[in-house]
């Protein structure tokens, strides 16, 4: 009882996005967990990026097209000294799933802000989720944020799959220096541990230099 009430509070923690973060509780990804990245300027000071586990649903588009729903969220922590400039930009809304040639995916960032206390609603108490797909279906996605020292920001994600593609899916936000991927990988069996396939998206940047991956 004493480390689930621990681990709560711990995860309470990481989401206040007025409070600087607890870094030693951020891990490397495994395809068990939510993916958590952790990279850290020359000084030490650090950028952590934390991404959700799928909350999956339907939906269905103006025209009665039918796809599966997955949110996820992503929040980044800057411990840094300078103010984190934010920007995603996925001009392409469709992506083709690897191993099923003729099957995509489209993926969408609202402008929505994710806080902890909305977390356990349903999709992730995102406001009129269908009435944004409904307006952006055929559109791009963007997303600007500042981020000023020692603060945070969280926002959702949205996955739609055609019909026909299956399989639970893990995804994760991270750097490549100052550029921004988005990873979306697919795994099947009832634990959906084994790996199927995966694709990495070019989605966007920041201004921070130098950042190194912790490993």
């Amino acid at each position: 009882m004493k480390k689930r009430i621990f681990l709560i509070f711990v995860f309470a923690t990481l989401f206040s996005c007025k409070q600087a973060s607890t870094l030693e509780t951020f891990e490397i990804e495994t395809v068990h967990t939510v993916r958590k990245y952790e990279y850290a300027d020359a000084r030490g000071k650090r950028v952590l990026i934390e991404n959700s586990l799928s909350r999956g649903g339907s939906y269905v588009g103006p025209n009665g097209e039918e796809y599966s729903k997955i949110m996820f969220w992503t929040r980044i922590i800057n411990d840094t000294d300078k103010p984190l400039e934010l920007n995603i930009d996925l001009p392409i809304h469709s992506y083709e799933v690897p191993t099923l040639p003729g099957k995509y995916y489209k993926i969408f960032i609202p402008s929505d802000t994710m806080t902890l206390e909305k977390e356990p609603l349903q999709d992730y108490g995102m406001k009129d989720c269908k009435s944004f797909l409904d307006t952006n279906i055929h559109k791009p996605s963007h997303l600007k944020r500042t981020i000023t020292p020692s603060e945070s920001t969280g926002f959702y994600v949205i996955l739609l799959f055609e019909k026909g593609v299956s399989g639970p899916s893990r995804t994760g936000l991270y750097l490549k220096g100052q550029n921004l991927y988005y990873k979306v990988t697919r795994y099947t069996g009832k634990q959906g541990i084994t790996f199927v396939d995966e694709k990495e998206i070019n989605c966007g940047s920041i201004n921070l230099k130098n950042l190194v991956r912790k490993k």
